[in-house]
């Protein structure tokens, strides 16, 4: 796949969250997730999908109500494409949170290998 079609892909599916169906069908099996320095204790940056995976079921775990999330259209570049991505949730301990970030996914040989956040 090429890395628009993988954009496009990726697209679709986290339109309906389809987060693990992502994960299955456009990533390298080594691929690499990296969080921001500084950032959010919880979230730490990991190599694999399957540590992805289970990254993202860490961070489920600590929705209490769930009230909003989009992702925008990616924008492609090269062999890299970016989008948007934020949610309000309320978290367990914390309250009601908006997040918002910028994600970044690098991709070689027809698969992602590196997924970069930033907020």
């Amino acid at each position: 796949m090429t890395t628009q079609e993988i954009a496009a892909r990726f697209d679709e599916l986290a339109q309906t969250a389809q987060w693990n169906k992502i994960y299955d069908e456009l990533y390298a099996d080594d691929a690499e997730s990296i969080e921001p320095e500084g950032g959010d204790g919880a979230l730490q940056s990991v190599k694999g999908k399957e540590a992805m995976k289970q990254k993202g079921e860490a961070f489920n775990a600590q929705i209490e109500e769930f009230h909003s999330a989009y992702t925008t259209p990616s924008v492609v570049g090269g062999n890299h494409f970016s989008c948007a991505m934020g949610m309000v949730v309320t978290l367990k301990g914390v309250g009601r949170v908006d997040m918002h970030e910028i994600c970044v996914y690098k991709v070689d040989n027809g698969k992602i290998v590196k997924e970069q956040f930033f907020y």
